[in-house]
């Protein structure tokens, strides 16, 4: 699996030399683009090799300094857990068993709890609740960090429910579900979800039947699990999951769809969908692969006219400097304006990771500087903040009413550095003199990292300011002012 801005949060602070700002950016009181519910991560496929690492946990799901490789690492603090129900089992029933892809890695196979199409009964030997050990204690080790919401996802229905067995996809890369295992496909998840909450005591906030289902790209050779499920089939299973949510008792749990690869099909998809479907989803859920592109505004309007909550649920790419992480992600502030912001994969290879490592080999190497970056934004942005007009596609603002605090998180893109000077006039109680505690990071591999300047910035009138360097994203917390 592998926009413009939004203003949230990037405040840059100040400099010592009260000089001109290169640049004014004035962050609106008023304008409120959503409570944030937080920032996740999925744990499918890195959790399977290292779920059992509590240090791992930390670092993801804490706000706390974690020792990993020697060295002290702010946590990220994400509160959004994405569970892969998997796929793949290695039995035979009624002489008939799983195809696997030649291609597909050892990590990325995960294992399904309902082996054959025998019985339903959670209970019978249909069902093997032992499995995908590692990326359950992962999910235990979450909430046990802190982690308080939680979501079931599914890259494919279990192997027997498709055509041609294999859950990497079929040969051309069309539909491969079976046309009666669409109710199946349902009642798996569900029953999950169910034996969730009563033996593993995890409450998914809301489960997502498909994973980039209009893609073209899963087939036979892939290297993952995947499947193709036509649009009008996704009106199907929707339909399903509801009854059979509805049936465990499960009716407050939501449903999340399409999770489709881009901002453009997550449009296509949506209008695709029947009126009934529709009105059975929740959360209407993208994927950011179209990084730059796409019409991020259209999806916005889709889910704010539907009037659904709106995630960007998975993100991720190979920049391992975190500039593009910083770009798409203010992007997705201003324009797609989600509630939520999930990373793909925590721990991989070829800057993927926010921590390298390989998930096969089961070694882990240096926290990459994207790390560094993202923990500008959740680290200071955070769940139940209302999210504001930064007044720029390079600004992000957030505001906490309980606590009083504004978060600006500011990006210079420019080679040449600049100071940025931030506005405060909208709101009341800026007290003149105030110091303002700054974080900053360069967009660059091996470049400063999370710096943290406690007293060096302060308020003059309604106004503060800070120098960036060449590249620079630095984070501002303003407190003891209202909107």
């Amino acid at each position: 699996m592998h926009s413009k801005t939004l203003s949230i949060l990037v405040v840059l602070a100040v400099a010592c030399n009260p000089a001109a700002a290169d640049q004014t950016y004035t962050v609106s009181s008023s304008t409120s683009w959503g409570v944030w519910q937080g920032w996740g991560v999925s744990l499918a496929w890195w959790a399977k090799k290292f779920g059992t690492r509590t240090d791992l946990s930390q670092l993801f799901f804490s706000t706390a300094s974690t020792t990993y490789n020697g060295q002290s690492v702010p946590g990220l603090g994400f509160n959004i857990v994405r569970y892969n129900a998997g796929a793949c089992s290695t039995n035979t029933y009624g002489g008939v068993k799983m195809v696997l892809s030649p291609n597909i890695k050892a990590s990325r196979q995960i294992d399904g709890f309902w082996l054959d199409w025998g019985s339903t009964d959670p209970t019978s030997s249909s069902w093997n609740w032992n499995v995908d050990q590692n990326q359950r204690t992962a999910m235990q080790n979450a909430k046990n960090s802190g982690a308080n919401r939680f979501q079931l996802f599914s890259n494919s229905p279990m192997w027997w429910m498709l055509k041609n067995k294999n859950p990497s996809g079929s040969s051309d890369g069309s539909e491969n579900i079976q046309s009666w295992n669409l109710q199946d496909h349902a009642t798996y998840l569900a029953t999950v979800a169910k034996y969730a909450k009563t033996n593993w005591g995890i409450n998914f906030e809301s489960v997502e039947p498909f994973n980039e289902p209009s893609a073209s790209w899963w087939k036979a050779d892939g290297t993952q699990e995947g499947c193709r499920i036509n649009v009008a089939t996704q009106s199907q299973i929707i339909g399903y999951l509801r009854t059979a949510l509805n049936n465990q008792g499960l009716s407050s749990v939501q449903i999340a769809a399409s999770d489709e690869n881009s901002y453009d099909v997550a449009k296509s998809t949506w209008s695709g969908l029947t009126s009934t479907a529709k009105s059975q989803v929740n959360q209407l859920h993208v994927h950011g692969y179209q990084q730059a592109s796409g019409d991020r505004v259209g999806v916005y309007n889709y889910a704010i006219g539907a009037g659904k909550t709106l995630w960007n649920s998975e993100y991720g790419e190979s920049d391992a400097s975190g500039a593009s992480l910083a770009s798409n992600l203010i992007l997705d502030f201003r324009w797609l304006r989600p509630v939520a912001w999930v990373y793909w994969q925590a721990i991989d290879g070829g800057g993927w990771g926010l921590i390298d490592g390989n998930n096969d080999a089961g070694t882990l190497g240096a926290v990459s500087q994207k790390y560094y970056i993202l923990a500008h934004f959740t680290r200071h942005i955070r769940e139940g903040m209302t999210i504001l007009d930064g007044g720029s596609d390079s600004v992000v603002a957030a505001y906490d009413a309980n606590r009083r605090k504004l978060v600006i998180v500011a990006v210079n893109w420019s080679s040449a550095g600049q100071y940025l000077n931030f506005d405060l006039s909208r709101f009341t109680g800026v007290t003149n003199g105030a110091t303002v505690p700054r974080w900053s990071s360069q967009l660059t591999s091996g470049g400063t990292r999370y710096a943290s300047f406690p007293s060096d910035t302060t308020i003059s009138g309604t106004k503060f300011w800070s120098y960036f360097g060449s590249r620079e994203i630095q984070t501002f917390e303003i407190s003891g002012i209202s909107r």
